[in-house]
């Protein structure tokens, strides 16, 4: 690696989480299975979903997307993690970190902006309940997740380019198990004060307000549900929309405050652990949470299953 100042760095190395042999190999086997968790949930929500006409309505819709970003979003991350605790060597390239920093930011930002989305979809579902299939149709379902992928790009594209204008000095070492942006901008030699404004408005933009719009969401909605009458009516209206909020919480309660306190207020074991939170954990268990209290889910689910059994019995006969 080169002495001195540099345009562009070389390389960077993901110290990760722990330096001793037998701790890796149990971070290896964690992090693996709960990969395979997260990419086999999310695919079966995703083909429950396409599968079933019966779930061909918006809610499920921007569900199926969410899915997928999900999946994007750990395979931004952990496969890169899982081989170098294989190989045991902690580099990346230079190409390798930006390419790392502009997914992850981008499936980050269409996290948030899909979880706004089914906010709205939840809200005019309960609020508006005669106006629902008028307001949400097919033609503004696409827009909004359309939009939100476009939003996703250009903010993720704004923030990578701005560190490509960075010099990094000698220090290449990322205190994280990838390229996360405010450790990164923390090795940069040159002035990043544009960087700083430009995750603060990014983060402002395509996170604090999309969470705003959610809570004002659900405001509205706790203000219709209590002047329903039964109690039954009551539980039926929010038992709706628990799900969502349940991993609302969960992805903005780790997720936003790493990068709220990306000026270095916030610990680097902290922020691995956080990132580990929203970045794994809340992926893994979407599926689980949006299924695991909602009828028309698991009978889509099941369905799915016994078709696919008999079609897998059908192949191993071939076989043999």
């Amino acid at each position: 690696m080169e002495t001195g100042n540099q345009t562009h760095a070389l390389e960077f190395l993901l110290l990760g989480f722990s330096a001793k042999l037998e701790i890796q190999s149990i971070l290896f086997g964690l992090f693996l299975s709960m990969f395979l968790v997260t990419f086999t949930g999310n695919l079966l929500i995703i083909l429950a979903i396409s599968s079933d006409s019966h779930l061909h309505i918006p809610m499920y819709f921007f569900l199926s997307n969410l899915s997928f970003a999900d999946i994007c979003f750990t395979s931004t991350t952990i496969p890169k993690m899982l081989l170098n605790i294989q190989i045991q060597n902690k580099v990346i390239t230079y190409a390798g970190c930006i390419t790392q920093i502009f997914f992850f930011i981008l499936f980050a930002c269409l996290d948030n902006l899909l979880l706004t989305v089914m906010a709205f979809d939840r809200f005019v579902a309960i609020c508006h309940p005669l106006h629902y299939t008028v307001i949400m149709n097919p033609h503004l379902c696409g827009l909004l997740a359309l939009g939100s992928w476009i939003m996703s790009v250009l903010g993720s594209l704004l923030e990578t380019l701005t560190v490509l204008r960075l010099s990094f000095c000698t220090s290449m070492e990322i205190p994280h198990f990838f390229c996360d942006l405010p450790e990164v901008l923390k090795l940069a030699c040159s002035d990043t004060f544009i960087n700083n404004i430009v995750v603060y408005l990014v983060t402002g933009l395509l996170a604090v307000i999309p969470f705003v719009g959610i809570l004002f969401s659900y405001y509205q909605i706790v203000l219709s549900i209590l002047r329903i009458a039964s109690a039954s009516g009551k539980w039926k209206a929010f038992s709706t929309c628990g799900s969502h909020l349940s991993v609302v919480f969960l992805f903005y309660g780790t997720g936003l405050g790493v990068y709220l306190s990306s000026a270095a207020t916030l610990s680097s074991s902290g922020s691995v652990m956080s990132s580990v939170m929203y970045s794994m954990v809340t992926p893994m268990l979407n599926p689980f949470i949006y299924s695991r209290r909602n009828r028309d889910m698991k009978g889509a689910l099941g369905r799915f299953l016994s078709r696919a059994a008999p079609f897998s019995d059908e192949a191993i006969e071939g076989l043999s």
